[in-house]
């Protein structure tokens, strides 16, 4: 049986890493370990740790990484997938996520027919419908879509595997092929567009994307940074570093008309706030579109984190 290492990446919240691994703890795929990365310093590891349990039910055995400060979503999972390089599968697997008992399976079965290189589910909200398939970019207003956002579930409704053009970073499970030929995430992100960027580099190296839209996650998205509510609510650092981000995908993906583009991402911007009426939201849009522009990298200067 094909032996995966699921990798966690955490901030600060420990009730959120219990029930993720109490979901996979009913996993049917049985060979596999956790990695978890926590980001939120020194003091929340050792409550992180002192929380989980060290080997699960089944056997599995689950690691806690030692201390490294915050190195972001990217980075944190490039810490896990480090930690153990020879794994025949990784699956990156957000804290707040709980997978169906037979969704680990169904990723790797369509991994092991050898049709792709890596594989996303179906994330479902907490009110049971579709919070995406998978995503596609919009290049010229450098947007990502989550398709079939808001719809009801029906599996025989997701797209083609070769109409996707990402998959989204709360469950993305991966080979070794995929790892090596579109090498690491890219941690200069620190939070944001990571797994959009990874994607899109990785098809461009002639990887391919699988769909297994049987496989269930439900998601309970921004439990750690907010960004799950409504986008009026949203506090400053996902709106900034989402916008940033868009631009750094930009310069990462070599798109062309990078001014034209840009201005098409504010523009988008602006709509957006102005139809949810979030004020605030838009000026820390813009600030992020300026830090995109000069293409500020890593994270915000005003969150006081040293890197590295």
């Amino acid at each position: 049986m094909t032996r995966v290492v699921v990798c966690v990446v955490g901030f600060r919240n420990p009730e959120d890493l219990t029930g993720c691994l109490e979901a996979l703890a009913a996993s049917t795929h049985r060979e596999f370990e956790v990695v978890v990365c926590e980001n939120g310093g020194a003091a929340a590891r050792e409550a992180v740790a002192a929380a989980l349990p060290r080997v699960l039910p089944g056997g599995q055995p689950v690691d806690v990484l030692p201390d490294a400060g915050n190195t972001g979503y990217a980075g944190g999972n490039n810490r896990c997938v480090a930690a153990r390089p020879d794994a025949a599968l990784w699956w990156i697997l957000n804290p707040d996520a709980r997978p169906a008992p037979d969704a680990m399976e169904r990723l790797v079965a369509c991994l092991a027919g050898g049709a792709a290189d890596a594989v996303g589910g179906t994330l479902l909200r907490a009110d049971g419908r579709v919070q995406a398939y998978g995503g596609r970019w919009e290049e010229a207003v450098a947007r990502a879509v989550s398709v079939g956002s808001g719809a009801a579930f029906d599996p025989a409704d997701a797209p083609a595997a070769d109409t996707i053009d990402y998959i989204l970073g709360a469950s993305l499970m991966f080979t070794p092929r995929f790892l090596h030929t579109a090498g690491a995430m890219r941690d200069d992100y620190f939070l944001y567009g990571e797994e959009v960027e990874w994607c899109l580099r990785a098809k461009a190296r002639g990887l391919r994307l699988g769909m297994a839209p049987e496989a269930v996650i439900a998601h309970q998205q921004g439990t750690t940074t907010g960004d799950g509510g409504a986008f009026s609510a949203r506090p400053r650092l996902p709106v900034y570093l989402d916008q940033r981000n868009k631009l750094l995908i930009l310069r990462d993906t070599g798109a062309g008309a990078f001014p034209l583009r840009a201005a098409g991402a504010l523009a988008a911007l602006a709509a957006r706030a102005v139809r949810h009426r979030g004020w605030r939201q838009f000026r820390d849009g813009v600030s992020g579109w300026r830090a995109g522009l000069r293409d500020e990298r890593g994270p915000p200067s005003w969150l006081g984190i040293r890197e590295g």
